[in-house]
This record gives C-alpha cells, sequence and structure tokens, in this order.
C-alpha cells in the first residue's frame, strides 16, 4: 500500500502534526488542540516551520510565495484554493506570505510575487504565476 503522509501546522495553535493522506475522510485533528485539520485548502507554512513541513512530505508540494496586497497573487488565489480541494491527498499546496517570511523568500531568491515552487522527491522548480495559469489543469 502506498504510503502517503505529510507534516503540517495546525491552524490554530501552529503545532505540527503528521498526517496519514490516505485517511483523509476520518478527519484528521490538531494532537495538541483538537481542532480540524483541512487539507482540501492552501495551508499556511512560516519561515519557522518551511523546512520541516516540505521535506516531511511524500506527496507533492507546492508552495505560493505572496503577499496580501498583491493584486497578481488575489488573482491566483482560487486556480490554487481548486488545485488543493481536487488533489487533497495527492499534494500539498502550501502559501507563503513573504513580508512576515522574508528568510525563506530570500533562500530561494525569489524576487517577484507571485511564485510558485513545486517540489517532488527532494527536486525543486521554480515557475512564475504569469507563466500559463491554464497550465495548472494538468495537476
Amino acid at each position: 500500500m502506498e504510503t502517503r503522509k505529510a507534516t503540517v501546522a495546525c491552524p490554530f495553535c501552529q503545532t505540527l502534526n503528521r498526517v496519514d493522506l490516505t485517511r483523509l475522510e476520518q478527519h484528521p485533528k490538531c494532537g495538541n488542540c483538537g481542532k480540524p485539520i483541512l487539507l482540501d485548502r492552501p495551508l499556511a507554512v512560516a519561515d519557522a516551520n518551511f523546512e520541516q513541513v516540505t521535506t516531511d512530505t511524500t506527496v507533492p508540494v507546492v508552495v505560493d510565495f505572496y503577499a496580501d496586497w498583491c493584486g497578481p497573487c488575489k488573482m491566483m488565489a482560487p486556480l490554487l484554493d481548486d488545485v488543493a480541494h481536487r488533489r487533497a491527498g495527492q499534494m500539498l499546496v502550501l502559501k507563503l506570505d513573504t513580508d512576515q517570511n522574508p528568510a525563506t523568500q530570500q533562500r530561494f531568491d525569489v524576487r517577484g510575487i507571485p511564485t510558485l515552487i513545486v517540489a517532488a522527491a527532494k527536486k525543486s522548480r521554480v515557475a512564475s504565476a504569469r507563466s500559463r495559469p491554464p497550465s495548472w489543469k494538468r495537476f
């Protein structure tokens, strides 16, 4: 049987939780606060937990580098919501606020937003969000 696991931060208490993605229908809950961990939408990630979340996950990860004030970022949000919803359990969609988390932005040399990074099996690929949004339909 295929193992699909992810380490994600609880959106309520920020505790890192290991989630079995093959059992999403059982509605995973945070081990600390007991609130639901919803993986059918993009999850916030921060400088403090970025490394652990991205390396402890066995499915492909899409990271959206964005800012709240960015118009093109707001245009990308519904596309990322759709991808996260349709591919829940098959991939993890993360959002990193570049204003609040400059270290990770600098580490990946992100010079413009929105920027998407897709990582799978320890490999990553940087793509500009302006490069062809319809290509998301392939995911």
